[in-house]
């Protein structure tokens, strides 16, 4: 058995089938796909389509391990067994590899990160202050929280102590709808933050946008950029 530290990014075009154990059981049969595991020691398993999206996944903190095969699997024509075990919950990633096709590693160095547009940073920082503005009883609990994609705009908690991820746009297309059920899926799986609702805020949400959102169970906030910096006066309004 040999333990492996990633580095940097690993990208492995291999025929595999996959297997996953722990709340939710899932199996992938055998066939061609591209696994990536990442320096923050993530694992991904993508097809070739279905987008951005994985056909399953283990977010950090995580162990990869790589086992030799036993004599069933040897003669089912493995040559490599991926365990990934997710550290807080023991949930395990059985990777069972038949053929590696490609594989090649990539120091992508240090990410600057998501350069915001001004208004839409501005957005963040103000709605974070009057976090109010969601509902009763909401609070901020930070900025920019972290996770295996990327950074949530703003993890709140409403009034029932419930975590809210917030995702903050100028224009609110179905991107960044998706964008936000990727993040809830991956801290869902959070024991120490689950349940996580989901709050896509905008200065204009497009249709299609709030149709999506509202299928997935995500609530829709219209936000008013004036009235957030104080700078909107209800006596000059007609209605």
């Amino acid at each position: 058995m040999v333990s492996r530290t990633v580095a940097q990014v690993r990208v492995v075009i291999a025929k595999c089938s996959v297997d996953y154990a722990g709340r939710l059981t899932a199996h992938l049969p055998l066939a061609a796909r591209l696994l990536m595991i990442k320096a923050d020691g993530s694992v991904l398993v993508h097809s070739d389509g279905g987008s951005y999206k994985p056909l399953n996944w283990m977010s950090p903190p995580c162990t990869l391990q790589v086992l030799d095969p036993d004599e069933d699997q040897c003669a089912a024509g493995f040559t490599e067994i991926w365990t990934v075990t997710q550290a807080k919950t023991g949930d395990r990633l059985v990777i069972s590899i038949a053929e590696v096709i490609s594989d090649s590693s990539h120091d992508l160095g240090v990410d600057p990160g998501l350069v915001k547009d001004g208004v839409e940073a501005h957005l963040q920082e103000l709605l974070a202050e009057h976090i109010e503005t969601l509902g009763d009883g909401y609070s901020t609990v930070r900025r920019e929280f972290m996770t295996a994609v990327g950074p949530v705009d703003i993890l709140a908690k409403d009034s029932e102590g419930v975590s809210v991820a917030v995702e903050i746009k100028r224009r609110g297309g179905i991107d960044g709808v998706e964008q936000l059920t990727r993040y809830l899926e991956l801290m869902n799986r959070d024991p120490l933050l689950a349940p996580v609702n989901g709050v896509f805020a905008a200065q204009e949400i497009k249709p299609q946008a709030r149709a999506l959102a509202q299928d997935r169970g995500i609530r829709c906030v219209v936000l008013d950029y004036d009235a957030l910096r104080g700078m909107d006066d209800p006596a000059s309004r007609l209605f």
